[in-house]
């Protein structure tokens, strides 16, 4: 179903304005490329996109799905497309002549037949699982490395975006899966911006180099390493923010410090949609970063929401127990989200709530491809869009409350031990 969608137009401010995407430049065009950025960057927005499970009422009819989006903004890209994913997964059996992503990846090899350049990156760890897809787009004439990020910092690259013509950029919870596109329930973000599109196409090209075995360990790329403020007439503030440390063209642009600040900033409310919150990271030591910061709000009489996913309160798990001691905090609430099975059958890895999400006073949203445990901040690749002012993080606000009074969400107490 066709989805009004709700756009916010955006001009940025700064240097980046005159820049053009890295292989759109010409020599002997500057004038010419540099009108072009200023009109892409007048002509900026950002839209909020999500992904429902089928037979649920978890949808909005003002929010359209990252399964329509996706394949309108691959169709548009004239010179590159750069994916970066945790990993490529389509469809088999008699699922395939339904799924979702088959448009999407028809859209990528359209892209490829009229002479787009397609990269795609995903993790090594994950490419075996998953390799079908990932040689389906390289007999197409898609470039594809999987980059192996345990040598250099010691996670998986889990990041999901993808960016057109170094204009247009899609950040979100979704993976390239058919799965995430039909039976999870997730939330990005479609950022039309030569700013944000800089600095993600930074990382990638960090990331790209890497992935090639000859290349150093410590490989980077700094091309647009300084990223403008991007604000909208109507006062909205759009910045990139990733991780991990270290490992960043910015370093100042930070994920997790970002969220922090956020934290430490709300005086009225926080309300937070995620997969996992866990006080342990996966080598079992001690990552009470966030959580001291969510208590912090809490004592000072913010009112905080967790809504969590029904895989991140597993009996006898850390992220159980995290939760747990959450709940028993003054003035936090924690409900439980789960996405019933579906009348086709069980489908592994779906029917779960995959959004991770976080709003500040309902003013500031965070949207982003992180659970909150450590190795996602401190080991792993992950990304996020933050917004703040503007209709945006209302709207955030909105679908947050629509899934914490939903028939799927159960209050923690009472949620199944």
């Amino acid at each position: 179903m066709r989805r009004a969608s709700i756009l916010v137009a955006v001009s940025s401010l700064g240097a980046c304005v005159g820049a053009t995407p890295r292989d759109a430049a010409t020599p002997g065009a500057p004038a010419v490329a540099s009108r072009e950025a200023a009109s892409a960057e007048r002509e900026a927005e950002i839209e909020l996109v999500e992904s429902a499970p089928e037979e649920t009422s978890l949808g909005h009819a003002d929010v359209r799905d990252a399964a329509d989006v996706w394949p309108e903004m691959i169709d548009r890209a004239a010179r590159t497309l750069d994916f970066a994913e945790f990993y490529a997964s389509e469809a088999d059996g008699g699922a395939e002549s339904t799924s979702r992503l088959a448009p999407v990846i028809a859209a990528v090899e359209r892209a490829v037949a009229r002479g787009v350049r397609v990269r795609f990156l995903a993790d090594a760890v994950f490419a075996p699982k998953y390799p079908e897809t990932l040689e389906r787009l390289r007999r197409a004439g898609v470039a594809v490395r999987a980059i192996d990020c345990a040598p250099r910092y010691g996670g998986v690259q889990h990041a999901k975006y993808f960016v057109v013509d170094g204009v247009e950029s899609f950040v979100g919870s979704q993976n390239f899966d058919w799965r995430a596109l039909t039976h999870i329930q997730e939330i990005g973000v479609r950022v039309r911006s030569r700013a944000i599109a800089g600095a993600l196409l930074d990382l990638f090209d960090t990331d790209w180099t890497l992935a090639d075995g000859a290349s150093p360990a410590d490989a980077r790329t700094r091309a647009h390493a300084a990223v403008p403020a991007t604000r909208t007439g109507g006062g909205e503030a759009i910045g990139l923010f990733a991780s991990p440390k270290g490992w960043l063209p910015d370093e100042s642009r930070w994920d997790l410090d970002r969220i922090l600040a956020l934290l430490d900033g709300a005086r009225s409310s926080v309300d937070l949609q995620v997969l996992h919150y866990s006080t342990q990271s996966r080598d079992g030591s001690a990552f009470t970063t966030l959580d001291d910061a969510v208590r912090r709000a809490a004592t000072r009489g913010v009112r905080v929401r967790l809504l969590v996913s029904h895989w991140g309160t597993n009996a006898g798990t850390p992220a159980r127990s995290s939760v747990e001691a959450l709940a028993a905090v003054p003035n936090v609430e924690v409900r439980v989200l789960t996405v019933p099975p579906w009348s086709g059958g069980a489908i592994p890895f779906a029917r779960v709530a995959h959004a991770k999400y976080m709003l500040a006073d309902g003013r500031a949203a965070w949207i982003g491809t992180s659970n909150w445990e450590g190795d996602y901040f401190l080991k792993s690749r992950n990304v996020a869009i933050v917004v703040e002012g503007g209709s945006l993080p209302s709207r955030l606000a909105r679908v947050f409350d629509d899934g914490w009074s939903s028939a799927y969400a159960t209050p923690f107490s009472a949620a199944e031990k």
